[in-house]
């Protein structure tokens, strides 16, 4: 039974089950994913391991126990799995249409490994991969084994000492791969191998894969001919450049006791990052992306085929950028059930749909079709062999998860598993999200974009106060996605009218625009944003404009900051600025360098006109609005002193102001309890300047229980 939300409050946001994207079997019959929920009762959190019966659209669960994770299959039912101890991990094998069975032990590996893949590559093997920690010798990597040392002192003497959220270790991440057979009835791992049963196809070598902070299954692929993986130029400091590169390892059996040497897939002038390699189904045939700058973490990724992987000089590449060509960039890569086109994932106008790719005779010449709208795809696979229909997992603003098939000839959509009942279970509804363009004021004169979130019981003879949020990156967009850090409908419930504009420097609206933020933080963006204020002002009457808050993080914490000092500034009646940067002049202390070097022309002490030019704290005396700010102490993206420096200043100049800290939190906010307080301070502070009523941020169900 699926219980219905009263009001969707930050507890039903934060307590809804949280489903994984769904894999189907080989036949399309069954499809695997994970589920995960908190409980503010109990203070806990549940797992599962869940397989959906696509024809009857119902789901089982098959195991609930928190240390099983990475479901993945290896035939028609069975699938293996792990299961994380302390400082070991244990690789087991299920039958998923037989449940509560009980689950076998292959092996168990001494260390952590994670990111685990399988391919059938015949003769009764199937490949196994996953990356782990290593030690300096490549072997695995297990803390157990290793000697407490006395202290605490950490010393460096290059660039990269700190990454996202953690100092940078001496441990890096190799790719191990072993083979499985079928013995006596039972899956086995050989064992005469090296740690277990697993080589490290990276050892004796300075790469590593995946790339940290984010890498995962995504940045590698294997097959009946190898593995390809992505892997930082080791020659170049990762702290000043984006480039990683592609390399295929030639294997046959996966048995080998000593791999041959990656070998580096060259991509000319390209010299950023490469990402998402996937071998075809016949495994002679890779596809992947590449962005050609190697200082720019934004730049337009474009589509590679390498028709023959035992000839790396044969390389196809896609749609070179300009007129008449793909505006898009490809995300996800998905081969045909027979190999003969490509689907990808592409962003445009704030959604993320599948496109066709061609592999005719027209290759490079005829562009992507657009084969679903609307929503978010955040995965797709093949739904079985033989079968043209995918089956994807997306997401909307109102859905929180749906499991669909598509037929992209037809281009029909048939919903087979929605999490949230398409937003009813949360008491939201499709008609809440509405969206507008607006003439902007950036290069050329393009209109903007931006989407709309209303509340549920929205009346348009009404006034609402306006939220008026702004998104990070700077280079990244507001999509119809769902999200459980910024969700417009949170907002829209407690009675505002959510904007969200993607403004100069958002992605999805072509290149061009992306790139033009570059050197320009505070010029074309800020304006836009005025424009956007203006529009609704002029043009939406059921949006109070006098009654308007703004918020923003990442960027759009920064763009809070620089609003404070601008006219925009007076215009709210509160701001929210989150991990927010208050002084460019600083930003050197953040991990990643190549992206103030990209993004403001240059380093600090030949540009140094180009990081004052747009620098919040140039203008601090303007600063009179009302202002939370946010930070969280193991950002080391945007360091605390971000957001100190911010808050005193305000605290100084006498603004209304309070600061909210998070010692164990990075660059976003992730634990329960912690999002908790997040949202009721946010919620209360912005309510408490507009007027809207500061009780109600509690309520809904007390757990919602959804399919």
């Amino acid at each position: 039974m699926t219980v219905m939300a009263t009001k969707f409050t930050p507890e039903v946001l934060l307590s809804a089950p949280r489903r994984s994207a769904a894999v189907p079997n080989s036949v399309g019959t069954l499809a695997l994913f994970t589920v995960s929920q908190y409980s503010f009762d109990s203070h806990s959190k549940s797992y599962a391991i869940k397989v959906l019966d696509i024809k009857t659209r119902q789901s089982t669960q098959l195991f609930d126990d928190p240390s099983y994770t990475e479901p993945t299959w290896i035939s028609e039912n069975e699938f293996i799995f792990l299961k994380n101890g302390d400082s070991t991990t244990t690789l087991m094998s299920a039958d998923a249409s037989q449940p509560g069975s009980d689950a076998y032990e292959i092996t168990t590996f001494n260390g952590s490994i994670s990111n685990i893949k399988t391919s059938d590559i015949g003769n009764g093997t199937i490949a196994f991969a996953c990356t782990a920690p290593t030690t300096p010798s490549g072997k695995l990597y297990n803390p157990a084994n290793e000697k407490k040392p006395l202290s605490s002192a950490k010393v460096y003497t290059s660039l990269f000492v700190r990454h996202w959220d953690s100092w940078v270790p001496e441990q890096k991440s190799g790719l191990f791969y072993g083979a499985l057979k079928r013995i006596d009835g039972s899956i086995k791992l050989q064992d005469k191998l090296q740690d277990s049963g697993l080589v490290n196809a990276l050892a004796g070598t300075k790469l590593e894969c995946p790339v940290p902070p984010f890498g995962d299954a995504g940045d590698y692929d294997i097959g009946p001919e190898g593995i390809v993986f992505v892997s930082k130029d080791p020659e170049l400091n990762p702290a000043l450049y984006t480039k990683s590169d592609l390399y295929y390892v030639p294997l046959k059996t996966f048995t080998e006791e000593k791999p041959p040497p990656p070998q580096i897939i060259p991509t000319a002038d390209l010299q950023g990052y490469t990402g998402s390699p996937v071998f075809s189904h016949s495994g002679k045939a890779v596809a992947f992306k590449r962005m050609r700058n190697r200082q720019y973490e934004s730049d337009r990724s474009r589509l590679f085929i390498i028709p023959d992987i035992h000839n790396l000089a044969l390389l196809q590449t896609f749609w070179e950028s300009g007129e008449g060509g793909w505006v898009l960039q490809p995300d996800g890569i998905l081969w045909s059930h027979d190999d003969s086109e490509l689907y990808v994932t592409g962003e445009k106008f704030g959604r993320q749909g599948v496109y066709r790719v061609s592999l005719s005779p027209l290759l490079a010449k005829e562009l992507p079709q657009q084969v679903t709208t609307g929503g978010t795809v955040g995965s797709f696979h093949n739904l079985a062999r033989g079968d043209r229909r995918l089956f994807i997992t997306s997401s909307s603003l109102v859905d929180n998860s749906s499991y669909s098939i598509l037929d992209p000839k037809t281009e029909d959509v048939e919903l087979t598993s929605s999490s949230s009942k398409e937003g009813k279970s949360f008491g939201l509804a499709k008609s809440q999200v509405g969206e507008f363009w607006f003439k902007g004021a950036n290069k050329n004169n393009r209109e903007c974009h931006a989407l709309v979130m209303k509340p549920s019981n929205f009346d348009p003879e009404k006034k609402y106060p306006l939220a008026f949020l702004i998104h990070g990156g700077p280079q990244g967009a507001w999509g119809d996605s769902w999200s459980t850090r910024w969700n417009p409908a949170i907002f829209a419930e407690q009675g505002y009218v959510a904007v969200m504009p993607n403004p100069t420097g958002s992605t999805g609206y072509g290149q061009q625009f992306t790139d033009d933020i570059a050197k320009d933080w505070g010029g074309l963006p800020y304006n836009d944003l005025v424009s956007c204020f203006e529009y609704i002002a002029n043009n939406i009457a059921y949006i109070d404009t006098n009654n308007a808050v703004a918020l923003g993080a990442s960027y759009g914490g920064y763009m809070i900051n620089w609003i404070q000092g601008q006219p925009l500034g007076r215009k709210f009646k509160a701001l929210v600025c989150h991990d927010g940067i208050f002084s460019t002049m600083s930003n050197w202390s953040t991990e990643e360098l190549f992206f103030p070097v990209h993004d403001m022309g240059g380093t600090l002490w030949e540009h140094r006109d180009d990081y004052s030019r747009w620098d919040p704290a140039r203008f601090v005396a303007q600063w009179a609005t009302p202002q939370l700010v946010i930070h969280s102490e193991l950002d080391y993206r945007l360091p605390i002193s971000e957001g100190l420096a911010a808050f005193n200043a305000l605290q100084t100049r006498g603004v209304p102001s309070r600061f909210l800290a998070f010692p164990d939190e990075n660059h976003w906010v992730l634990k329960h309890e912690n999002s908790l307080v997040w949202h009721k301070e946010v919620l209360g502070w912005i309510n408490k300047y507009t007027g809207l009523d500061t009780t109600g941020l509690a309520g809904g169900a007390e757990q919602l229980s959804l399919d």
